[in-house]
């Protein structure tokens, strides 16, 4: 009941897109791991549905007993979940996600959950995209009506019939100058596609 419920409210937003935002978000050549902050999660499912079809996308929930709800969640809104230990993106987070996007799969990452802080990279998020040469897809959403609940990450519920100004990039596991990406340079990424109102 609950899964039919988010389904259909999910179903009434309006998501506007550019068309270079649709050809990135649509991009479908190699696994990517798609990334967006905690407090967007409520738009996941939809953006799968929308501009993600030809491929399952696969997200990392805590192997502790407080995770088997966001599993549940996810189960129901068409994420497969990877159960590890995702505090600070340990080892066993790390190669349970290496594992899936060598198979072909996407990833879903929140850089700063489970428990924040609020916009936080973690450096170990890039561990896996560095170990497969994969690149990251970043996930940016604008709300025009929306309520925020009073939670660590400020999460975002959209208002049914409201709109959703979509933006998107595609960072590289590599600068084009060989070099590493920071955690500093995928936050500022990320900040800049999510901007948020005043409150």
């Amino acid at each position: 009941m609950l899964a039919a419920v988010l389904r259909v409210w999910a179903r009434t937003l309006r998501f506007e897109a550019d068309a270079g935002t649709v050809e990135r978000l649509s991009k479908s050549d190699v696994p990517l791991a798609v990334v967006l902050w905690h407090n967007r999660l409520f738009l996941s499912a939809e953006i799968f549905r929308r501009y993600r079809t030809r491929r399952a996308v696969y997200g990392l929930v805590s192997a502790s007993k407080d995770g088997a709800w966001l599993a549940a969640f996810y189960r129901l809104i068409g994420i497969v979940p990877v159960r590890g230990s995702s505090s600070n993106f340990g080892r066993e987070a790390g190669r349970a996600l290496i594992e899936v996007m060598r198979q072909g799969h996407d990833i879903g990452i929140t850089p700063d959950g489970p428990r924040g802080p609020m916009y936080t990279v973690e450096p170990g998020v890039l561990v896996v995209t560095r170990r497969n040469q994969a690149p990251m897809m970043l996930i940016g959403a604008e709300f025009t009506r929306s309520w925020r609940l009073k939670s660590w990450d400020r999460f975002y519920i959209p208002a049914p019939f409201s709109r959703i100004k979509m933006r998107s990039a595609v960072l590289p596991a590599l600068t084009e100058a060989g070099e590493k990406l920071s955690a500093d340079d995928v936050r500022a990424a990320l900040l800049a596609i999510n901007p948020d109102p005043a409150d």
